[in-house]
């Protein structure tokens, strides 16, 4: 008898779907950015959910504020190890990592890097962050489409990751592909098999190794992540492993998530700043942020004349009836926007 073909959630509304059949782990609803409405109804209607199949196999989830805080603040019962993330570990290849550990060990492997990211560390490399982004930007093509992604996202962060590290910087893209392979799999296409997935993080383990060997003495004197941990006390005698799956954490925390917020905040503000329909300008929160970057230039797109704002409609023609609309859109700017532009 051939298998039940598992419900697509994406080809339905959230409301079509019966509850017990609700899979948010879904690739595509991520993909395709339409899991927020499933996440609503299980909030409103089911915030402790128990799904039976997926393609992981069976997991809970909880989407309440509050049930989250008091699950995350309760180890001993919720526990982070061996993993935190849906899927479970491969049998063979064990990589124990702070994240995914209890207290106290948790608590005293992530206390001996924490320091790299504090704030008067962050304020020595403010400089260096500041000038950094500039010759990226400096640096665009003009005129001519380019891959926001690849050349600021990737390229400021992956930048300031091989700083970090103290990472010969001429090798500094090679932290981005171990990051990608490690978050990626051969559905992916980012790998073709599991196997060059194994071997290509054992690359990058034979690799920091060296650094480590490096910086171990006590005599060598550093403020990166590595010397860090090859002077901790609680990190100095990990085993291969769990050196590379702690390396795991922080090239990918310092990567994966920076670059996408770089690039998800670049949308975000765009999507904030352009014109809306309904309430014609920016939101307030927008410009408050905006203010708070005290910016030597403000620059208003002439496309907006294109857009129907605040219900208004477009003109285009005849041409004083044009002009008379792009003159009302600069007011509606100069309203928005008269606090920035003081």
């Amino acid at each position: 008898m051939a298998e039940a073909t598992p419900l697509r959630m994406i080809d339905h509304t959230p409301g079509e779907i019966p509850l017990e059949d609700f899979d948010v782990s879904q690739r595509e609803l991520w993909s395709e950015n339409k899991k927020m409405p499933y996440f609503e109804r299980l909030r409103n209607e089911a915030p402790v959910h128990y799904c039976r199949e997926s393609e992981t196999g069976p997991y809970w989830s909880v989407t309440r504020y509050q049930d989250i805080m008091e699950i995350e603040g309760n180890w001993k019962v919720f526990s982070s190890d061996p993993v935190i993330t849906i899927e479970e570990p491969e049998e063979d290849v064990e990589l124990p990592m702070f994240i995914a550990m209890d207290p106290p060990k948790h608590d005293e492997q992530r206390k001996t890097v924490q320091g790299v990211v504090a704030p008067a560390n962050l304020k020595l490399l403010e400089s260096t962050i500041r000038t950094r982004a500039q010759n990226i930007l400096d640096g665009l093509p003009i005129g001519e489409t380019f891959n926001w992604v690849d050349l600021v996202s990737i390229e400021l962060t992956t930048q300031m990751l091989a700083t970090l590290f103290d990472f010969p910087f001429e090798d500094r893209r090679l932290l981005t592909r171990w990051s990608d392979v490690a978050t990626g799999s051969p559905e992916t296409g980012v790998v073709e098999t599991e196997e060059q997935r194994r071997e290509e993080l054992y690359e990058c383990l034979a690799y920091f190794q060296r650094l480590w060997a490096e910086r171990e003495g006590e005599d060598y004197a550093g403020n990166d992540l590595i010397t860090m941990l090859a002077h901790g006390d609680a990190t100095r005698n990990m085993d291969p492993q769990e050196f590379l799956g702690n390396l795991i954490l922080l090239i990918v925390g310092g990567n994966d998530t920076t670059r996408n917020s770089i690039s998800g905040g670049v949308l975000a503000l765009l999507s904030a700043l352009s014109c809306h329909k309904d309430i014609g300008w920016p939101w307030k929160e927008a410009i408050a942020e905006l203010i708070a970057h005290d910016p030597d230039l403000v620059f208003f797109s002439g496309d907006q004349i294109y857009e129907d704002v605040a219900r208004f409609g477009v003109k285009r023609s005849p041409l004083d009836m044009a002009a008379l609309d792009y003159l009302r859109k600069w007011y509606l700017l100069g309203w928005s926007f008269g606090d920035l532009l003081k």
